[in-house]
């Protein structure tokens, strides 16, 4: 066994250390870039006409950056419409399913009665449905309660299948709530639903943002079920609206980027300003204690 001058080896485990770290975080940018890509080139896709998006390169950087694009889809291309519909409809479907999976996943965890894990097992069924399959029976029940181009189809249908993937990451973090803050709470005198509304749901408010932000995403890019129940232009949202831009002869392509780099702002701006509170509500309700 080769022997090493006095602190060789830990010289050594450092620079391994140093090394580890270093190719770390090489990976680690080398995915951020490869995430950043696409984005780059969307912007960049939405700056040109259709003679540059066919005949250049796709990261060619447009002489002459036709920010036009965006102005006429907003005005002439009625998208000013389609967003508006986006945000208002994915905002009630949103605060719809948080709020009922949040009563549903307290009923659950934190009150005793018969039938509740029959009930939490209905509602994971639902996990197992597919989207797909659902379509023609929806139509038809929609179609008898003449919910057909009505925008409240789209927000049940939403919170429908949201709400098992909202009370399965709601459970863990329930489970993982201190039973005393509710014993102080009703030596008070608090009511059930005064302890709901004032201490539980504040207490969670940081796993209400990680399913509030895959609501979001998922309520904002639908296109199956607007595609099947809308067909009026004043209830579209933005990801049929796409859909005006491509003609039968011609297609535009530097409107179908703007548009698309419209649609994808909001989901930008919610992960920037919610990113530590996705992070946390995550992790929150992975420990107990």
């Amino acid at each position: 066994m080769p022997a090493y001058p006095l602190g060789t080896s830990g010289a050594v485990q450092q620079t391994l250390r140093r090394t580890g770290t270093l190719l770390m975080y090489l990976v680690l940018m080398l995915v951020a870039v490869l995430q950043i890509l696409p984005l780059v080139w969307l912007i960049l896709f939405s700056l040109k006409n259709n003679q540059e998006v066919l005949g250049e390169p796709p990261f060619s950087i447009p002489l002459h950056p036709h920010w036009d694009n965006y102005v006429n889809v907003w005005t002439s291309g009625n998208i000013g419409v389609y967003f508006l519909n986006s945000v208002w409809i994915t905002a009630c479907a949103l605060a719809l399913t948080v709020l009922l999976a949040s009563f549903v996943t307290y009923a659950v965890t934190r009150m005793k009665w018969r039938g509740r894990s029959f009930v939490l097992g209905l509602f994971m069924v639902g996990l197992m449905i597919p989207v797909h399959s659902t379509l023609i029976p929806l139509f038809s029940t929609f179609q008898k309660l003449h919910l057909i181009d009505n925008p409240l189809s789209l927000i049940l249908s939403y919170t429908a299948f949201n709400l098992p993937t909202t009370i399965m990451v709601l459970l863990g973090f329930y489970y993982a709530l201190p039973k005393e803050v509710e014993e102080a709470a009703i030596m008070d005198g608090c009511s059930v639903n005064r302890m709901f509304l004032r201490i539980i749901l504040p207490m969670t408010s940081s796993v209400l943002a990680t399913t509030g932000i895959i609501n979001m995403i998922y309520n904002w890019n639908e296109f199956i079920f607007v595609n099947t129940f809308i067909s009026s232009d004043v209830y579209k949202t933005l990801t049929v609206g796409v859909q005006n831009f491509i003609g039968q002869y011609t297609t535009d392509w530097g409107a179908i980027g703007a548009t698309l780099m419209i649609s994808i702002l909001p989901i930008l701006l919610a992960f920037l300003l919610l990113s530590d509170r996705i992070v946390e509500g995550i992790s929150a309700g992975s420990v107990k204690g």
